[in-house]
C-alpha cells in the first residue's frame, strides 16, 4: 500500500460494519503485547496506554486485560458507539492519530493497531512523540492474512483484481529517523467458511463497493473456498506484525 493515507471515505466506512467489526475481525496474539513489552523494556501492567484508532476496542481490550491503564482514541462516531458498547469501563476520546487530543509527555506507550496506515505519518509520528513520556514507546501492530499458505495467496490475487494491488494489506513501511524493532508472528484461527466472509465484508475496500457489488465479490469468494474447504470449516492463517520505536 502507497505511504499515502488513503481517502477518508475509506478511512471513516468502517462504521458502517462496526458491530460485523467487532464479531468478526481477529484478536492478537499473546505473542504480540509480549513483543510490546520486551521491545519496550516495560510491562503493560500498570502502563499508561493510549490505543489510537482503536476501533470497536480489539487492542484496548487485550491491553486492558494485560493491567495496562487504556484510553481509546477513535474518529468514527458508529466505532466509537461499538467501544463504548464493548468496552464501557474503558474511556475514550474522539480524535485522529494525526492530532492526538492527549497531553504532552502523558503516555508510557501508544498503540496503533490496524490503524497506522490511516495516518500520515508525517503529522502522527511528531504527535506521538508529543504525548510520549522520555522513553515511552510507539508501537504499529497489524494482522494480515498468510501469504505464504497456497491457498491465501490464490484468494490475495483474486482480491487485487477486484479492488487493485495491496487493498486488504494494510502493513506499511515504518517512518524514517527512527529506530524500529521488528518481529513478525504466524498464527492461525479455526472458523467456518462463513465467518471468514462476514470477515471479508468488514474491509473498507468491500464497504465502501454498496451493496450489490459487495454481494457479488463475496458469492464469487464463497465459490472458490467451497472448493479449498468443502466442509465449511478452514484455518484461518495471519501473520501478525509488530514494530516498536522509543521516544528518546
Amino acid at each position: 500500500m502507497a505511504s499515502d493515507s488513503p481517502p477518508p471515505t475509506r478511512a471513516l466506512a468502517f462504521g458502517r460494519a462496526a458491530r460485523a467489526y467487532a464479531a468478526h475481525r481477529p484478536r492478537y496474539p499473546a505473542a504480540a503485547f509480549e513483543t510490546v513489552e520486551e521491545f519496550s523494556g516495560r510491562p503493560l501492567a500498570g502502563a499508561r496506554v493510549a490505543d489510537v484508532g482503536t476501533g470497536t476496542g480489539i487492542a484496548a481490550r487485550a491491553l486492558h486485560e494485560r493491567g495496562a491503564t487504556v484510553v481509546g482514541v477513535e474518529p468514527g462516531a458508529e466505532m466509537a458507539a461499538q467501544f463504548r458498547s464493548e468496552l464501557p469501563g474503558i474511556p475514550l476520546v474522539r480524535g485522529d492519530g494525526n492530532r492526538l487530543p492527549l497531553a504532552d509527555a502523558s503516555l508510557d506507550l501508544i498503540t496503533y493497531a490496524q490503524s497506522w496506515h490511516w495516518t500520515d505519518p508525517a503529522l502522527a509520528v511528531p504527535s506521538a512523540v508529543r504525548v510520549l513520556r522520555p522513553g515511552g514507546a510507539l508501537a504499529l501492530m497489524w494482522n494480515d492474512p498468510d501469504p505464504s499458505v497456497p491457498w491465501v495467496a490464490d484468494q490475495r490475487t483474486r482480491i487485487e483484481k477486484w479492488f487493485g494491488p495491496g487493498c486488504f494489506i494494510s502493513d506499511v513501511d515504518t517512518p524514517a529517523g527512527l529506530s524500529w524493532r521488528k518481529r513478525t508472528l504466524r498464527w492461525s484461527r479455526r472458523i467456518t467458511v462463513d465467518f471468514h466472509l462476514a470477515k471479508l465484508a468488514t474491509h473498507s475496500a468491500v464497504i465502501v463497493l454498496g451493496e450489490s457489488e459487495a454481494s457479488a465479490f463475496l458469492a464469487a469468494e464463497r465459490a472458490h473456498l467451497a472448493r479449498h474447504f468443502p466442509d465449511g470449516w478452514m484455518d484461518e492463517p495471519y501473520v501478525t506484525t509488530v514494530t516498536v520505536t522509543l521516544r528518546p
